[in-house]
């Protein structure tokens, strides 16, 4: 065991260094694409153009990892080749030129790969294969997660409890664990700092209080289910209707632009950071969590890469936001219970997301988050924004 012990932990240092670099010059490129994109506005109007350039690269040199996160699920379930090495380079650059020109997406997709990938290769080196090799890819899956959010608990309970619904994997505790954690303080070492959200007020432990916690949580599973089905009903519209994936890009970029100029803002670009900020502090409009997923199905829909997870932060946070005018419950603090309990809901994960509210706003209001992240994953149903994402146990078990 010591042995073995050992061997893991050494792993988790390169692992945890490689998705750490990475992570790291990820987030500082996109605070740039996004600063760029936000001092001249009229990038947006080449949107079109820039998704010809993504499905381009991916067609030309991208097919075998066209699949993205679910190839990196793909491979843990049944594993068949080491992922390529190219997936990195890739996806980095999709996500960057998706951000420059205003696609609305997030940025976990990216670490996950590149943290995955990254550490895949170390399969060549040592000559991995079944469990061995399984774990390597949680635990990339975990540093990248961690790396990318700050949060090397929640990242490293994301890579166990991603792969199958209501299931984990306690041989990969180790090295996901030690492999997010290391990748964290890597990206920190480099210089980089993350976006604080802070929870102001919060709401006694008692029992309307709670009640009112069980309402919102359905609310966030019921969001969450939708953000979900509108992802993949988008992705069959565009791949049924356009068979060429530049024609498809280009169109989703029109589509995004005459969205853009409807609203009359580009609040719904990018990565959403700051309307998010807003909204652990003032009131935003009802509606801005219905619009931020359209923006993200129709851009991540026809072929711009980028994550999930971030626009998910943002419909949750916004949501939350939005039911503070019916439940009395403090504005700041349903806006975090939302951040996490979409997430939760969409990416199948309570647990890691009960774990992230913590990490993120501190351990007052835990039981109210992870509240609205059970329930939340109970009211979303078993489909959530991963596709290779397995059922291992029903969410709803019979009691007689």
């Amino acid at each position: 065991m010591f042995k073995a012990v050992l061997q893991w932990f050494g792993l988790s240092l390169v692992i945890g260094a490689l998705a750490g670099t990475a992570s790291a010059g990820f987030l500082a490129s996109l605070d740039f694409v996004t600063k760029t994109r936000l001092e001249y506005p009229a990038l947006l109007f080449l949107l079109p153009v820039a998704g010809i350039l993504v499905a381009w690269l991916y067609h030309r040199h991208g097919k075998a990892v066209m699949a993205g996160t679910d190839l990196i699920l793909d491979e843990i379930h049944s594993p068949k080749q080491v992922v390529p090495l190219r997936m990195t380079p890739l996806v980095l650059l999709g996500t960057l030129i998706t951000h420059l020109f205003g696609g609305s997406a997030g940025r976990e997709g990216t670490a996950v790969q590149m943290g995955a990938s990254l550490s895949d290769q170390l399969t060549h080196v040592f000559k991995f294969e079944g469990q061995q090799r399984k774990i390597l890819l949680m635990a990339g899956i975990s540093a990248g997660f961690a790396s990318v959010f700050g949060t090397p608990l929640a990242g490293a309970i994301f890579g166990l409890e991603v792969l199958r619904v209501g299931r984990l994997r306690y041989a990969a505790l180790l090295p996901c664990f030690a492999s997010a954690i290391i990748a964290d303080r890597v990206t920190s070492l480099w210089g980089i700092h993350h976006t604080v959200y802070k929870i102001s007020e919060f709401a006694p432990l008692e029992l309307a209080p709670l009640g009112y916690a069980v309402f919102a949580g359905i609310a966030f599973g019921l969001c969450a289910r939708l953000f979900s089905q509108s992802l993949h009903h988008m992705i069959r519209l565009f791949k049924n209707g356009v068979s060429n994936p530049m024609v498809r890009a280009f169109v989703g970029g029109i589509i995004v632009i005459v969205l853009a100029a409807l609203m009359q803002s580009d609040r719904y670009l990018g990565l959403g950071l700051p309307v998010i900020v807003e909204t652990f502090n003032r009131h935003v409009p009802a509606y801005d969590f219905i619009l931020k997923t359209l923006f993200t199905a129709v851009t991540l829909g026809s072929g711009f890469k980028g994550g999930e997870v971030t626009p998910l932060f943002f419909v949750g946070a916004t949501l939350g936001n939005a039911l503070s005018w019916i439940l009395p419950l403090p504005m700041s603090l349903l806006s975090g219970m939302g951040f996490v309990g979409v997430f939760a809901g969409a990416a199948n994960t309570p647990l890691a997301c009960t774990v992230m509210a913590m990490e993120l706003f501190g351990t007052q209001g835990a039981v109210f988050c992870a509240i609205a992240c059970i329930v939340s994953y109970l009211c979303s149903g078993h489909k959530g924004i991963y596709h290779s994402q397995r059922i291992g146990v029903k969410k709803h078990v019979e009691t007689n």
